[in-house]
């Protein structure tokens, strides 16, 4: 086998799965229906020609009935005029049209019991049709409900489309709110040690690291301060000093 047969037969396979996968059951039920419509109106037609000519048949032999019964009275016409030649004529033309008549009834009696068999398949074949029909509706309709179902399911359950976008969108937020947590954090550290400078802050590095000083040496000499004034004896609260 060459490579490129090989390849038109894969081709060809997933094109057919694709089509088998495509496939609607519900356009399939409406089509096996519209083609048992189509064999029901080819069945009228059949019907209809076969219902024809049998009336075509009952008019000949009426016709030909009519003939033979003139023939009769002729007949008899002729012998009341002592005519036996005429009389033996009529009665020759009666008997071809009651040979006629026997041939049509042949006929007829063979495409009346067509007609008899086709007026009895058309009955079921339209009896047929209508539990098709109403089967049909309801298979469609349970097929619908299914589906409804099963896309519901698949949305609550994240498989749809809808949710995974959604589940998605919101990982991806998680995550954006997480990187900017931690680069708050690296900001703030970066502040702390003076890496990065408040643009507000017109103060240089050493400035800044003086007037800490400063404001740590304040709180000290206050802290003394307030020591110093404290009644002798009593200690600093906290200490644990007793009096005598």
């Amino acid at each position: 086998m060459s490579i490129f047969k090989h390849a038109a037969e894969i081709l060809e396979g997933r094109v057919n799965h694709f089509l088998n996968n495509a496939e609607d059951p519900g356009e399939t039920l409406d089509l096996s229906y519209e083609k048992m419509i189509a064999n029901l109106q080819d069945t009228k037609r059949h019907l209809a020609d076969v219902v024809t000519e049998r009336v075509s048949l009952e008019n000949q032999m009426a016709q030909a009935q009519k003939a033979a019964d003139k023939a009769d009275a002729g007949a008899r016409m002729a012998l009341g005029a002592n005519r036996e030649d005429l009389a033996r004529a009529e009665l020759a033309q009666k008997q071809s049209e009651l040979q006629k008549i026997a041939s049509l009834q042949e006929a007829h009696d063979t495409v009346a019991a067509q007609a008899q068999k086709l007026t009895d398949y058309e009955s079921k074949l339209q009896e047929h049709i209508e539990q098709f029909r109403v089967q049909k509706e309801v298979t469609k309709s349970e097929m619908a409900a299914a589906r409804a179902e099963v896309e519901v399911s698949a949305s609550l359950t994240g498989v749809g489309q809808g949710m995974d976008d959604a589940g998605e969108a919101m990982r991806h937020a998680q995550e954006r709110t997480q990187q900017m947590e931690s680069k708050a954090a690296a900001m703030d550290g970066l502040m702390e040690s003076g890496a990065l400078n408040d643009p507000l802050d017109g103060r240089s590095q050493a400035e800044k690291e003086l007037d800490k000083m400063r404001a740590t040496g304040g709180v000290e000499d206050e802290l003394a301060q307030l020591k110093a004034e404290m009644p002798k004896g009593k200690g600093t609260p906290g200490s644990g000093a007793a009096g005598g």
